[in-house]
């Protein structure tokens, strides 16, 4: 052991006594300005570097093995002797009582290293990039390669790095204050990639002390366990420049857009029933994708969660790929492999509301920090979740910067926004009363609002020929145009009247639907004031909901008929395309998120025949240009009849610059001779489609040749034709070149 002179135990006992009130908040891990007291410091009567280390028996600093000098029987050291021959930053070597030896570098010897530019754009909440300053970075800093933590408590009195290097001690790592911003950061030297840790946040007027994920961390522990990861910047490489290019010049408003909305950890399974990786799902997903003919797959969220039942909405990670599949570096394989094989990759993406999970945003330093503190506004009762608020600039960063992350580090295509009637009432599901008007007394969520036109604003600019749509299920007007005319901006939005309409319809017995003919027509009155998306999501096949080959009335035979003229119906109007997983092949039970789809079924002839009809359909609607160009215009649809209520057929015209296709529909399960059908050319017209095909095990039923038109004005046509009507099914006809 190293011995001391007296004048130096006289001067570390005068550090000690002066600062004993210091040292002891230091030692109850309650101290706001750990930099005032540990590291190289300068005190009225002389130098000295002072240290906390529990554990240990003696200290030395340096590469010449200074020794050090223990405070008063406490945890603290202070190197008082050869100062001038310490390096800046200085080596630790402690030993224990078990004569375990470890080394480091002191982190209080770094100064701090996020700009005040950084900070400043933060707190205005225009820092778009801030997830690549907060959270946890590998960095070499002069020479000297570790991990810069970061994280935002402005209400914290104290906040500690804790992980598997420090013993999860909240001691040892207590973190640098950055002031007014809020923001705390510290420079750990040594600390590895793949590191666990998490913040422990001391709250400043309770006292009451939360151990945090990193809302920041781009990698967390596969659930139940909550610990961040520290992941080093990922290097892959991508090939899908290409795809990425195409997408940027791609006109997507008239472009064929056709969805296959997919939950991974329920599409498909291996063979003892568990989660498959990233990269094995690519490729049978890709395999399938290129049979079925969808253009995109849009993904429930895959942002890390810690409840499965969730299906990923209740998320906790937000810059975080689940665990579940593998690692960040797979997910990217995952989206350059779909991309290398022309397949967009879509994300539902969350910021209406966060769990409650101890671990996460939910009171981040003690306070209502994440969520507004108000429950009448920062609560949604029926899922038990918090509202994000709005009105704080480092919140709206937060989320901004997490849609940014999603499009710039992973390639993706577009976020569907959930829930954004949420976001927009403040009154959205509340009993009267147990809500808070906004500044002007109404029940519009301003400042969701304005969140909502930054999020689009920042995101279309940055990543043209990106998409983001909006699970919006009101009126709210202008939802899909853009924000300089008083939009909310966004690309597109969910025609969920139209789902509702549709669906609720198709469910009537045939008998039944002439009284309810105007719920397939009524949709046309709002058609075009937005652009829209056709929706058969995973919320119509759940929660006793049924799926929807059971929805549909009649035997087996009628529910697959009612099945395949729905998706004919479908495919044929106006709007882009979404359709949940299992119901390409017509499945049967329910969505089960615990179990892989029902595979087996295709075996049988029906319901392989839905399966062949969709991607008949998906071909159809991508090589017909009269099909897609025109989605949100009104100059690309016309109807030929909307009033025959009687025999419940509807007839229409979809347009293109080029050519024109007909579709017409018959709803009931009857063989409609003989029918009479305007059309707009006197020529040949083309079957290219019946959905009563037997290649998809219908009845063969109905008109399959080509049809000459007669010069007899119909329908306010110039021209008309005959044909049969196949029962419960679509026919698609193209004029003969």
């Amino acid at each position: 052991m190293p011995r001391f002179n007296s004048s130096a135990a006289d001067k570390a006992n005068l550090i000690y006594t002066t600062l004993k009130d210091d040292l002891k908040k230091i030692a109850l891990a309650n101290h706001h300005d750990p930099f005032k007291v540990l590291g190289n410091q300068t005190a009225h009567h002389d130098s000295y570097i002072l240290f906390y280390s529990p554990d240990t028996d003696q200290l030395n600093i340096g590469e010449k093995n200074i020794p050090t000098l223990r405070l008063t029987n406490s945890d603290f050291f202070a190197c008082m002797e050869q100062l001038d021959q310490i390096e800046e930053h200085y080596l630790i070597t402690c030993t224990s009582s078990k004569n375990n030896v470890n080394t480091y570098h002191d982190p209080y010897s770094f100064k701090p290293q996020i700009e005040d530019y950084d900070l400043n754009l933060f707190s205005a909440g225009k820092h778009l990039h801030i997830y690549q300053i907060l959270g946890a970075h590998v960095k070499t800093i002069e020479g000297i390669r570790g991990v810069l933590f970061a994280t935002w408590a402005p209400n914290a009195s104290r906040v500690s790095v804790i992980g598997d290097f420090n013993n999860w001690d909240g001691r040892r790592h207590p973190m640098r204050s950055r002031g007014a911003s809020g923001v705390w950061e510290l420079f750990i030297p040594e600390v590895e990639n793949g590191a666990l840790y998490k913040f422990e946040i001391r709250h400043s007027s309770s006292g009451e002390i939360h151990s945090k994920s990193d809302p920041y961390a781009q990698q967390l522990e596969l659930r139940p366990r909550t610990g961040s990861v520290v992941l080093d910047t990922v290097t892959f490489n991508w090939q899908d420049q290409k795809w990425l290019t195409t997408r940027e010049q791609n006109n997507w408003l008239h472009a064929p857009l056709s969805i296959y909305e997919c939950h991974l950890g329920s599409w498909q399974r291996d063979d003892s029933g568990q989660f498959l990786n990233y990269r094995e799902l690519a490729h049978r997903l890709v395999d399938y994708i290129k049979e079925t003919g969808f253009t995109h797959i849009e993904l429930l969220p895959i942002t890390e969660h810690p409840l499965d039942a969730s299906w990923g909405y209740q998320t906790t990670g937000y810059f975080a790929a689940t665990s579940r599949f593998g690692s960040a570096k797979d997910f990217r394989y995952f989206v350059d492999y779909c991309h290398q094989h022309n397949i967009g990759v879509l994300l539902d993406w969350v910021p209406a509301h966060f769990p409650k999970d101890a671990h996460g945003l939910a009171k981040f330093d003690g306070s209502a920090l994440y969520e507004h503190e108000d429950p009448r506004r920062g609560e949604h009762r029926d899922w038990g979740t918090l509202i994000y608020n709005y009105d704080r600039n480092e919140v709206k960063n937060f989320l901004v910067s997490s849609a940014i992350f999603w499009l710039e580090e992973y390639h993706i295509d577009g976020l569907r926004v959930d829930a954004v009637a949420s976001m927009l009432y403040l009154d959205y599901s509340r009993e009267q009363g147990d809500w808070l008007p906004n500044r002007h007394g109404g029940n519009e969520n301003i400042e969701a609002i304005e969140f909502l036109r930054e999020l689009n604003t920042a995101t279309h600019a940055l990543f043209p020929g990106t998409l983001i749509m909006a699970e919006e299920s009101t009126a709210w007007p202008q939802v899909t145009r853009p924000t300089n005319i008083g939009g909310l901006g966004f690309s597109m939005k969910w025609n969920m009247g139209w789902m509702h309409d549709s669906l609720i319809y198709l469910s009537k017995d045939p008998v039944h639907r002439h009284y309810h003919h105007d719920q397939l027509t009524f949709g046309l009155l709002y058609l075009f004031t937005e652009n829209f998306i056709l929706p058969f999501s995973h919320d119509e096949v759940v929660h006793g909901k049924s799926s929807l080959l059971y929805k549909m009335p009649g035997d087996e035979w009628q529910q697959f008929a009612n099945l395949r003229l729905l998706y004919t119906y479908m495919f044929t109007y106006p709007g882009k395309k979404l359709l949940f997983m299992g119901c390409e092949f017509g499945q049967g039970e329910e969505w089960d998120h615990d179990k892989e789809l029902d595979w087996y079924v295709l075996q049988y002839p029906l319901h392989a025949g839905v399966k062949k009809l969709v991607s008949d359909l998906n071909s159809l609607y991508k090589q017909q240009t009269a099909l897609y160009q025109y989605d949100f215009d009104d100059c690309g649809f016309e109807w030929i009849d909307c009033h025959d209520t009687d025999q419940s057929v509807l007839s229409y015209l979809r347009k293109s610059e080029q050519e024109s296709i007909i579709v017409i529909l018959n709803f009931t399960p009857i063989v409609r001779e003989a029918y009479r059908i305007g059309v707009p050319e006197l020529a040949e017209y083309d079957i290219i489609f019946n959905s009563d095909s037997d290649y998809y095990s219908g009845s063969n039923a109905g008109s399959h040749s080509s049809i000459q038109a007669e010069n007899i004005k119909w329908m306010n046509q110039s021209a008309s034709l005959e044909l049969t009507l196949p029962p419960l099914a679509g026919l698609v006809l193209k004029k003969r070149p």
